[in-house]
């Protein structure tokens, strides 16, 4: 595949053709006329760089009539310095020649510049509408993501929020939770140390059930029943009135009764406040057996009360 360079009118030619001619006149008689030597150069080389650099400008169409204005400016100044030099050498043909060429130059390039130009290129204002439409994209771009960077900021500023909170409330239960517990490890404490003086006055009732079951076995044990007679859990029925209330003849239940009566009333003489509970307890028996002892002790001599 062969490669060709791009095509270009032939005035793009003699421009440059008149480009090198107006830069090598412009630099021996810039250089001659100030005296300079080399640095004389260096001026005819600023105005044709600058003539150059204004002449891109037009080709890409920057700068507008400004940048047209830039480029014959530089040309007249470069061309009056040129008839300056062809006075005061004298010479009317140097005076004259010198701006000569170098307008020739500037005026083949504009041209050039005019052939150059694609006739489909949109115009200084469309590329400027279409520059402010792509200012306007990136605006809208940046401020859309300027805008959804502050949502993420709040975004976590409110989870970190919630967060303290939640540890806050974790940490008010855990003190909560280990309150309770020191209240009742406390108060196993306190029940453990206190003085047996003072439970004493409330005594735990045992359950009346076992303890007659105990008591029934424990006389079925003593006075076996003949046959197959089983000992009831009730108390016989009062005697004729004999002293403490029972009969002479008594039976072996009745002997048990009465051993247990005068027991009762031992403990009435040491603490007249007695009570049937506490009466339960010593002898194990019924809470109804308890009372009738505890009543039948309190009652005089001559019979029942």
């Amino acid at each position: 595949m062969s490669l060709r360079p791009p095509s270009a009118p032939p005035i793009l030619y003699g421009a440059y053709a008149l480009a090198g001619l107006s830069l090598i006149w412009s630099g021996y008689a810039i250089t001659d006329l100030i005296h300079s030597g080399w640095f004389g150069l260096s001026v005819a080389l600023a105005g044709d760089v600058g003539w150059i650099t204004v002449m891109w400008a037009e080709h890409r169409r920057l700068g507008g009539w400004y940048a047209t204005i830039a480029g014959w400016v530089i040309a007249v100044m470069v061309g009056a310095l040129l008839v300056l030099h062809g006075v005061l050498a004298h010479d009317l043909g140097q005076a004259i020649a010198g701006p000569f060429v170098v307008l020739v130059g500037k005026t083949v390039a504009s041209f050039a510049l005019l052939a150059m130009r694609d006739p489909a290129a949109l115009t200084a204002e469309q590329e400027a509408e279409i520059h402010s439409v792509m200012r306007d994209s990136e605006y809208e771009a940046r401020l859309h993501g300027a805008r959804l960077n502050q949502l993420d900021q709040a975004a976590d500023a409110e989870i970190a929020r919630i967060q303290a909170e939640a540890r806050i409330r974790l940490a008010r239960d855990d003190a909560d939770f280990e309150i309770g517990l020191q209240r009742l490890e406390k108060r196993a404490a306190i029940e453990r140390n206190t003085p047996l003086a003072l439970t004493a006055a409330q005594p735990a009732e045992p359950s009346a059930e076992p303890l007659a079951q105990a008591a029934i076995q424990q006389i079925s044990e003593s006075f076996p029943a003949p046959g197959n007679m089983l000992v009831s859990a009730t108390e016989p029925s009062a005697q004729r009135a004999e002293p403490f209330g029972f009969s002479a003849h008594t039976s072996a239940q009745s002997a048990q009764r009465v051993e247990a009566i005068e027991k009762v009333a031992e403990l009435l003489a040491q603490d007249p406040g007695l009570t049937a509970a506490q009466v339960e307890e010593r002898l194990s028996v019924s809470p109804a057996t308890a009372k009738r002892y505890l009543r039948e002790a309190r009652a005089p001599r001559g019979g029942t009360k």
